[in-house]
């Protein structure tokens, strides 16, 4: 079993991180999980939260807002729709992402007026946001 993997970082704006990992916790759209070497292949969508890793290097955290991990038994590769190191994120940040959230909710109710679906989880992404802005403390 080796002892580390790869993982990537990216959003549309840049790429955040690239480095030797011993094990990076995701906030899954289905739950939270670890990854570490050997791990299984899994593609998984995110919801906003905090992803930790740990490392060689010492530990970091980012928040993302969403998007997809891509893991294996040798790498990790986050595409985040929304990333920055979680030291860089202020009220602000968060306020934005919230209003974002917010809006998208208000335009899923007018128009999928028959359809709960889109507009459920369009509420649960706005109640995600909220959260995460109270778990960090910003």
């Amino acid at each position: 079993m080796a002892d580390t993997m790869q993982f990537d970082l990216v959003s549309p704006e840049r790429s955040l991180a690239s480095l030797e990992v011993s094990s990076v916790q995701i906030p899954g759209a289905d739950g939270d999980m670890t990854a570490m070497p050997d791990h299984s292949p899994l593609i998984t969508t995110l919801r906003p939260g905090v992803l930790r890793i740990d490392g060689p290097s010492g530990q970091a955290e980012y928040l993302v807002s969403g998007g997809f991990a891509e893991i294996n038994a040798t790498s990790l590769s986050v595409l985040a729709e929304r990333a920055m190191p979680l030291n860089e994120v202020t009220r602000a940040h968060i306020d934005e992402m919230i209003e974002e959230a917010r809006a998208g909710h208000e335009a899923a109710k007018e128009t999928f007026k028959n359809e709960p679906g889109p507009v459920d989880d369009a509420a649960k992404l706005l109640a995600d946001m909220v959260a995460l802005g109270d778990h960090i403390n910003v």
